[in-house]
């Protein structure tokens, strides 16, 4: 009957498996083994049971045994019934282990209605533990299509679901729990849970990490989600599908190749509107490297970006232009670099063009399908908080790693609603706000700016928008002005770019019932490095690295705890372009980058950020944070925008200053401030610095040249 089944599995769903090595080589080992797997359908059991070799005993809860078809499926497999939140559930699988029994576990316990990863439970832990045993993951994909597949109707809805659709299963290198042996009690559960997520969650990402341009994901994309769906909308009411994206990639690429001809960087200066998503695309399908311009960042850094990645040529549009003044700019950069017109290439695109496309272009046959994944794929400009921005070179493979990495640790339902007030040219607003949505089959509305704190809200409540990416400064915007009721149905805030101040997480819990996740990214890495998740979340923590990423602390002298965190993993850039050695990259010494940041991590991989590295002073030869300076100083003023900076001190190295727009705060009121948060005198600012508005950049980060220049300003004079 095995075989019979494995053969009917074979015809109807085309099932492959891969990754068997790594079952001989832990069964050849005579380890008591443990498999576990995501639970995507009613086929899974069957599609184990068949196509593993040997034998294999299944963990069923019984309340998934009572139901007629439940019992008929269950009959070709080797399963015993247990109560699962019966805590002497697990004792029949452990005596099972230690006899030399394989054993299989679903982690989850249930059916996953959402297509992801959901509640882990930690029986799966403690019986790996108590039996000695070895951890088997296997990945099943596809399943989630099939009409035997539990998910919910909106996602059915935006699916292409299928009587029979093409079912992979993944065999991941097997795993071992080491718990410390310091845990008790509560701890141990704690740690059983969060280290079964952690495999579970990493090997969906091993499994579904494929290699592939940016161009390729869009074009697979379409084909596992409804290409007819509108997955971009903007403040013009334009809409855009899958379909219609590709189509468009196809003919304004065309036009655009004949005019750009060999250039390899093209710069794309607009902000958020469909036509950016459009032109994006469209270079990416004939093989052009979007190299995304700061707008914000003033005439000095936009001719400085144009030089360092050697840009001939500007893609960009006369409205947005005109509407954001921009006139003066392009005039003078006009002297160095050639300017596109979108409306004008529009203006050229007929009838024979679109009929080319349609029925004889194959998205298969662009030059931006086959690259390969290690080529560059797009230049992004750091934010210049700390100094002259460089040009970070990110991959096809950076860019699709860390989309698939955000998506094994957030859900994302298809044909969910994300709002992205983010500028694309920020690595959060390109690769979490625009192109995780649209290659994860889910809708983007774009907003061209996230300063407009009296409209964003309103028309999240009237878009029901699931997912809102934001800054500190952008959430305490939003909060101002913002009704009570106004994100009710947002499922997800992530805040990341800056810290999330306590104070803002409190406020959104006190008055509108959300929790704010605190997220961590730099521009290096894609730039998702961490975030907190409903299913492993640590307050005052930015969460746990994501998938694929190893990490180590370069100590940095008078720090004693933590260090500066370095990362590698298939996110890390290909390298820099800087501004004094244009064109010519520098990759990341050994695939390490050293963020500059100070964290510390705990032992369930969770990260505090301390501080940036370059953001500690060096008073009376103790390092002093000035990341914790303004911390306390927050909690005093919640209200108010305050930097900590320092500046020379003749007598002990350097003295700090406070740069703020509170009235209220004097040196008296901070040394108050200092006394009730317990800190000592040395972290008291000694010049208070009034100032009508702090500065800041476009994606909202502290602008800390200028309020360095403020303070170096304030004792010049």
């Amino acid at each position: 009957m095995r075989w019979l089944v494995k053969i009917l599995l074979k015809l109807c769903y085309r099932v492959e498996i891969s990754g068997l090595e790594h079952y001989h080589k832990l069964d050849l080992s005579g380890e008591p083994m443990l498999i576990i797997a995501n639970h995507t359908s009613l086929l899974d059991g069957l599609l184990i049971g068949s196509f593993l070799p040997g034998q294999t005993a299944f963990m069923i809860d019984e309340t998934h045994t009572r139901k007629w078809y439940e019992k008929f499926l269950l009959s070709f497999v080797d399963h015993f019934k247990v109560e699962f939140h019966n805590p002497y559930a697990t004792k029949r699988v452990i005596q099972e282990l230690k006899k030399g029994k394989h054993c299989m576990i679903f982690p989850e316990g249930r059916i996953t209605t959402t297509g992801s990863l959901m509640k882990i439970y930690e029986g799966t832990g403690m019986v790996a533990h108590k039996a000695n045993a070895t951890l088997l993951p296997i990945h099943i994909q596809g399943a989630h299509k099939s009409k035997l597949s539990y998910l919910n109707g909106m996602r059915m809805a935006f699916l292409k679901q299928q009587w029979f659709p093409k079912i992979t299963l993944k065999v991941l290198s097997p795993r071992k729990l080491e718990m410390p042996g310091h845990l008790t009690g509560r701890q141990k559960h704690t740690f059983f849970k969060n280290s079964i997520y952690r495999i579970m969650r990493d090997t969906g990402f091993e499994a579904l990490n494929e290699s592939k341009s940016v161009y390729k994901a869009l074009v697979d994309s379409s084909k596992e989600f409804n290409a007819k769906d509108i997955c971009v909308e903007d403040i013009n009411e334009t809409t855009l599908s899958r379909k219609k994206l590709l189509l468009g990639a196809s003919i304004l690429g065309r036009k655009l190749h004949h005019l750009l001809q060999d250039e390899h960087r093209v710069g794309v200066l607009l902000p958020n509107v469909s036509g950016l998503p459009a032109t994006f695309f469209a270079l990416q399908a004939y093989g052009y490297v979007p190299a995304m311009i700061n707008f914000t960042a003033g005439l000095g850094p936009m001719r400085s970006a144009c030089e360092t990645a050697e840009l001939k040529t500007v893609i960009t549009s006369r409205k947005f232009v005109e509407v954001y003044q921009l006139e003066s700019v392009v005039e003078a950069l006009s002297n160095n670099v050639r300017f596109v017109f979108l409306e004008d290439v529009r203006g050229e695109i007929g009838l024979v063009d679109k009929l080319r496309a349609l029925l004889v272009t194959q998205p298969k046959s662009l030059p931006g399908y086959d690259v390969g994944d290690d080529h560059e794929a797009v230049v992004l400009f750091t934010s210049g908080s700390e100094g002259a921005p460089k040009g970070v070179v990110l991959s096809h493979k950076n860019l699709n790693s860390n989309v698939n990495q955000i998506s094994s640790m957030l859900t994302l339902l298809p044909g969910e609603q994300l709002f992205n007030a983010l500028p694309t040219f920020h690595s959060f607003g390109l690769t979490a706000g625009l192109l995780w949505p649209i290659l994860k089959g889910a809708k983007v509305f774009l907003y061209p700016s996230p300063l407009h704190y009296g409209v964003i809200p309103e028309m999240i409540y009237q878009l029901n928008v699931k997912i809102l990416f934001g800054t500190d400064t952008f959430f305490s915007g939003y909060a101002k002005k913002a009704d009570p009721y106004d994100f009710y149905s947002v499922r997800y805030m992530v805040a990341g770019a800056e810290k999330l101040r306590p104070e803002t997480r409190r406020l959104y819990a006190d008055q509108f019932h959300s929790t704010i996740l605190e997220g961590y990214g730099v521009t290096e890495t894609s730039p998702v490095l961490a975030v907190n998740v409903p299913l492993s979340f640590k307050n005052g923590t930015v969460g746990q690295l994501v998938p694929g990423v190893t990490h180590k602390l370069r100590p940095i002298e008078g720090i004693n705890a933590g260090g500066s965190l370095m990362v590698k993993g298939p996110n890390i850039m290909l390298g820099y372009l800087m501004p004094d050695q244009p064109g010519i990259l520098q990759p990341p010494k050994d695939g390490w980058h050293d963020t500059g940041d100070v964290v510390e991590v705990d032992s369930e991989g969770f990260i505090s950020i301390k501080g940036r590295a370059k953001r500690f002073a060096k008073i009376g030869g103790e390092m002093i944070s000035l990341t914790a300076v303004e911390s306390y100083i927050n909690k005093a003023s919640p209200e108010g925008h305050h930097v900590v900076v320092s500046v020379a001190d003749a007598r002990k190295g350097e003295q700090l200053i406070l740069v703020t727009n509170d009235e209220s705060l004097s040196r008296h009121t901070v040394k108050e401030a200092a006394k009730a948060a317990q800190v000592s005198e040395i972290m008291v600012p000694k010049t208070v610095i009034l100032v009508e508005e702090i500065p800041v950049l476009g994606t909202g980060k502290t602008n800390y040249p200028e309020v360095q220049k403020i303070a170096d300003g304030h004792f010049e004079t």
